[in-house]
């Protein structure tokens, strides 16, 4: 059977708050079908004439859509205690509760982060890793204390993917011929300066490191290659490393 790892991370607020989940689920639904729309032709144009059978486009036909968001699903528990099988730093189970309750008051999106890999295949095979990394809402978030047990609650969770919008202003101007145009003002740049190099911090990882240096796009990974840090190492890396960060 092979060998599959992955991290799950929440995060708020451009990552000034967040952590990993401190037990990985078991499973995690993922849905994002079609959104395409079928229509029930009958003859040429949408006649019932029927005079050339082989212009009649009788039957159903379907236009494709844009696809729908995304939707994430999965449940575990947050742990009282140090258990073998917790992969994170443990908060107490009570600060996950209100960390989530308070980013669903907000209103606003939180960041949603699946890295995985599969051991069992060479370090340079980077098909296999599944990568996840949107903006999302909370939609549903379920909790309850384990009956028994020193103090764990069960968690379910589901998020659906969050995209960012914004009206885009429209100026009228005069073309050459006296005619009046319609133009988009132009986005705002990004005035951010970008530094050149990044001195590793106790408890930094790559994708702490690419969120603060360019924000939500995150962009882990491209530090990871331009550093040529192999996957194995990943969680070997020394305080006081100086990584390269992309200028392009």
């Amino acid at each position: 059977m092979a060998s599959y790892k992955y991290e799950i991370f929440l995060s708020f607020n451009n990552n000034a708050e967040g952590w990993r989940i401190p037990v990985n689920p078991e499973s995690i639904d993922i849905a994002r079908g079609g959104k395409g729309k079928t229509y029930a032709i009958v003859g040429p144009r949408g006649s019932t004439a029927l005079k050339d059978a082989d212009l009649i486009g009788s039957g159903e036909i379907n236009v494709i859509e844009s696809p729908k968001l995304m939707e994430v699903s999965f449940s575990s528990i947050f742990p009282a205690i140090q258990y073998p099988f917790v992969v994170a730093p443990l908060f107490k189970p009570m600060k996950y509760i209100e960390d989530i309750r308070k980013w669903m008051q907000t209103k606003h999106p939180i960041r949603f982060i699946f890295v995985g890999s599969n051991a069992m295949l060479p370090q340079d095979q980077s098909e296999s890793e599944q990568d996840i990394n949107i903006a999302a809402s909370i939609e549903k978030f379920d909790w309850k204390e384990v009956a028994g047990s020193p103090g764990d609650i069960e968690y379910a969770i589901t998020l659906k993917e969050y995209k960012f919008y914004a009206a885009q202003k429209v100026v009228e101007a005069t073309a050459a011929n006296g005619n009046t145009v319609l133009h988009k003002q132009p986005s705002a740049p990004d005035t951010r300066v970008r530094p050149l190099t990044y001195t590793l911090q106790p408890g930094d990882n790559l994708w702490q490191v690419g969120m603060k240096v360019f924000g939500r796009d995150g962009r882990w990974r491209d530090i990871q290659k331009l550093n040529n840090i192999a996957d194995a190492n990943l969680k070997k890396l020394q305080v006081g490393m100086v990584l390269k960060i992309p200028q392009d």
